[in-house]
């Protein structure tokens, strides 16, 4: 069982630099986590709370955060909605995709005056006959249910029946009761039997057979689902002969010539300008990541990222003058800039100053060369001002 821990929550507030005190988000998604504990104590400043992709069957401990807007438990093994009188700022409840069977359970959100969108998605409850009508009208202040806008049509539809859809309802739960009943005894033995039989085989070959076999969708089985890939994770390195173990990929930055690779370890997206005189190179980094988890080494023929240990590396057509080079990084999104100019630039057009272009209209504009010109008269004809005085021609060279 994977508890709560003061380590496991300072883990994953690295963007609050580690200070749990004033946490204002926090994602404890995919942790095999079964019971939601110290949170509401630890965490009194939350907003935004991850538990999705956890084994968690009961909603319980999370009273004081009065402050929670968003609550997402999608994909657990809650089969009941309770505990959440208590979070007067609640204004999103995400359930998708867990076993609640119980739909008379939602009027415990009466009391949530804030809630505007609740997510039931994928829950045995959303196959009741009149599902939709009932948490409607039983909800007055929900806007959105599954994603589907609530209108007032809606709402008027819903309260002309609700006492008979309740009652139908209240009966199709007893049902489900029951039947959970007896599936529960159901795969309680069939798990036993399947122990039975793969007493004898080693850990891979249980595996191999738990993941072949068919199984009911149930909080049962998916705990053994997460209890098996638990296992897979933690198994050790398949050795190569004489008990050797697969050597582990290293990490190449350059070929053998020393040419740099263009690499992307850290799967961000980015965006690249290559410009006449200079290389703009757009990272997004993650909004909450702390600056002092990113390293950035300009080279002359590349530009290299070390995002939380993971490379971004890049390599450049033409060199770059490293000393020049600017990174910045957004505060409102997080995305880093790194401007790098170019060692030789090319195709650069330079322009005359604007000074030099006033000078020479200036002067143009005061030479009178308004008008015609005569150009059949420019040397005149007769006279001996025309004639030609052969000494002051210069001799071939």
């Amino acid at each position: 069982m994977v508890r709560i821990t003061e380590q496991l929550i300072r883990k994953r507030s690295e963007h609050n630099e580690l200070i749990i005190g004033t946490l204002e988000e926090l994602s404890l998604h995919q942790e095999d986590i079964e019971c939601i504990e110290h949170i509401g104590s630890w965490c009194r400043e939350l907003k935004i709370l991850f538990l999705q992709s956890n084994l968690i069957s009961r909603i319980e401990n999370v009273h004081k955060l009065k402050k929670l807007e968003y609550l997402n438990l999608a994909v657990n093994n809650i089969e009941r909605i309770e505990n959440l009188e208590g979070l007067e700022s609640l204004n999103k409840l995400d359930l998708t995709l867990n076993f609640v069977g119980e739909l008379t359970s939602v009027e415990t959100l009466r009391g949530n005056y804030n809630l505007r969108e609740l997510y039931l998605t994928g829950n045995p409850c959303t196959d009741y006959a009149g599902y939709r009508d009932y948490v409607i009208c039983a909800l007055p202040q929900l806007e959105s249910l599954d994603g589907v806008e609530i209108t007032r049509t809606d709402r008027l539809k819903a309260s002309k029946d609700f006492r008979v859809n309740r009652a139908r309802i209240v009966q199709l739960e007893l049902k489900h009761r029951i039947d959970r009943d007896e599936q529960k005894v159901r795969v309680e033995e069939s798990l036993r039997e399947q122990e039975e039989s793969v007493k004898d085989l080693d850990e891979e070959q249980r595996a191999t057979q738990f993941w072949q076999q068919k199984s009911e969708h149930c909080p049962e089985t998916r705990n053994m689902m997460a209890k098996y890939a638990k296992k897979g994770r933690e198994r050790p390195e398949v050795g190569v002969g004489n008990g050797e173990k697969v050597p582990q990929r290293t990490l190449k930055l350059f070929a053998e010539c020393g040419r740099p690779y263009s690499l992307n370890e850290a799967k961000i997206k980015f965006e690249f300008l290559d410009e006449d005189d200079r290389y703009e190179l757009n990272l997004h980094i993650y909004k909450f990541l702390d600056t002092s988890c990113i390293e950035v080494d300009a080279q002359p023929n590349y530009i290299r990222a070390t995002i939380k240990g993971k490379v971004f590396q890049l390599a450049l057509k033409d060199e770059i003058k490293t000393d020049e080079s600017t990174c910045k990084r957004s505060t409102t999104t997080g995305q880093m800039l790194i401007v790098m100019p170019k060692l030789n630039p090319q195709n650069i057009s330079f322009r005359e100053p604007e000074v030099y272009s006033k000078v020479r209209r200036d002067a143009a504009a005061k030479t009178d060369l308004k008008g015609t010109v005569d150009y059949k008269n420019i040397i005149k004809k007769g006279g001996k001002s025309a004639e030609i005085n052969e000494d002051e021609i210069p001799p071939l060279i």
